[in-house]
């Protein structure tokens, strides 16, 4: 049944597309229809599979750190006081400045490589994994932490192993959320990277198919960053699934 949604879905758009370039009267240098798009995207799969397979890269390992360095501030702003006043600072300066604002900076101090597109990927994967868990370790139940304290002896005593066996697993469904939202995030800091300076990826690709007019060249690439984030997304969306099970997936019904 998805997949018959997916396919009608799909269709809908594109016979939307191709009544849009009808109706605008759009030359093709403006905007391609769909067929040429797919002609071109079919054509040349194999180019543009390679600078796909350079963005998925950057974007994977930029997901990685990003939900290590995440879930590693929360816990330590959430089991230290002191270090709220250092780092929480941080993680909303994390975002307070624009990507593209830091682009160029890390493009100068990381080279044109891949260190500097994982970093944009990084950064922005960095806050939505940071904040949702550590607002997930704060609002554990505090009759579960209690309970947990008392049998450990009080609670001065084994603070991590109640971190541990409490605090963490009552706060990954709230994990879970900003990993998701990371999921869809995490294209924009590889292909800003992309954008500012790089030799391969699909931010690169766009930019040079537009500087030499191939629009429909531009449309593929879109097109294939797109299917990469929606794939991305569902792909750590049934992860998840699987590794919280208790997560309800909606509210339960109630009677008036």
């Amino acid at each position: 049944m998805k997949g018959v949604r997916l396919i009608v879905t799909l269709g809908g758009l594109f016979v939307l597309w191709q009544a849009i370039v009808w109706f605008s009267g759009a030359p093709p240098y403006l905007l391609p229809g769909p067929v040429d798009t797919l002609r071109v995207l079919f054509g040349r799969a194999g180019f543009i599979t390679g600078h796909a397979g350079v963005t998925l890269a950057e974007i994977l390992i930029g997901l990685g750190l990003g939900t290590v360095l995440g879930i590693a501030s929360a816990v330590v702003i959430a089991l230290f006081r002191p270090a709220r006043r250092w780092l929480l600072p941080i993680l909303v300066t994390s975002q307070a400045i624009p990507v593209f604002a830091i682009a160029p900076l890390l493009v100068l101090w990381l080279g044109y490589g891949m260190a500097s597109k994982v970093g944009m990927a990084t950064l922005i994967i960095y806050f939505p994994v940071a904040s949702s868990f550590l607002d997930g370790l704060r609002r554990t139940d505090p009759h579960w932490i209690d309970l947990a304290q008392t049998m450990t002896g009080g609670p001065k005593r084994r603070p991590l192993a109640v971190l541990r066996y409490v605090r963490m697993p009552a706060a990954l469904p709230a994990l879970a959320s900003g990993l998701r939202v990371a999921a869809a995030v995490a294209p924009i800091g590889a292909v800003v990277g992309e954008w500012v300076g790089s030799g391969a990826g699909l931010g690169y690709l766009m930019l040079q198919a537009n500087a030499r007019v191939q629009i429909d060249l531009m449309f593929a690439a879109l097109i294939t960053l797109a299917a990469l984030a929606v794939a991305l997304y569902f792909t750590v969306d049934f992860v998840l699934r699987k590794a919280i099970p208790w997560q309800p997936d909606t509210l339960p019904q109630t009677n008036p």
